[in-house]
């Protein structure tokens, strides 16, 4: 499991307090990062705006780069659990859609106790326009598309080595994902449900789009 998920069990007063230190230096970086810039912002004012040690810091992150992609790793780790549930039945491309739209219905209000929508629109704008970050952030991607393409190859009983299915099912569907973001991080309705409601309309588009004759306005 990872730092930003949050299921199971209410945890204890030990460990809820843990989270509430870790939330505060993430909300306390993230807004140094979008204020003030990336590279201009050091582990020691974090710090100092939570009042804590960097060895507090360091105790929940690695790294300033830790902080920036903390908030999208919570979301991918929710996707994650929620396709490793979807019925084998399901064919790839719809338990994927099932295992995002599942992954956000219960995501907003998780979201709202670490960082305002606000600026999560912020740091994703951030990271876009930092070389850096955007290299990372790229990266991220890469391997998070290989893990999917890893479950959807076990659900299917294929090898990825030898069939390409499930790496081109993957790449689609993260290209899909990748433009809503990007749409919804200029929209003017910066809300879960809006995100919700662009991805869900994209996602149907996919299959269509992917096996019609355009000029003719027909499915193959």
């Amino acid at each position: 499991m990872t730092h930003g998920q949050r299921t199971g069990p209410r945890p204890g007063l030990r460990e809820r307090k843990k989270q509430r230190t870790r939330d505060a230096l993430l909300r306390a970086a993230l807004e140094l990062f979008t204020t003030q810039g990336y590279e201009r912002t050091t582990v020691d004012e974090i710090v100092e705006a939570v009042d804590v040690s960097q060895r507090t810091f360091f105790r929940y992150f690695a790294s300033k780069e830790e902080t920036t992609f903390a908030v999208q790793e919570m979301i991918e780790s929710r996707f994650i659990d929620e396709l490793r549930r979807r019925p084998a039945a399901e064919a790839p491309l719809e338990a994927m859609r099932q295992a995002m739209m599942s992954a956000w219905a219960g995501i907003g209000e998780t979201l709202s106790e670490v960082v305002s929508i606000d600026l999560y629109i912020r740091m994703y704008q951030m990271v876009e326009s930092t070389p850096d970050l955007f290299a990372a952030h790229l990266q991220r991607g890469v391997a998070m598309e290989n893990q999917v393409v890893e479950l959807i190859a076990e659900r299917e009983g294929l090898d990825v080595r030898t069939d390409p299915r499930p790496r081109v099912a993957v790449a689609a569907f993260s290209s899909v994902i990748r433009v809503t973001g990007q749409l919804w991080g200029r929209s003017p309705d910066p809300s879960v449900e809006s995100l919700r409601g662009l991805t869900q309309e994209y996602l149907d588009h996919l299959v269509p789009a992917l096996a019609s004759d355009w000029r003719r306005g027909e499915v193959a």
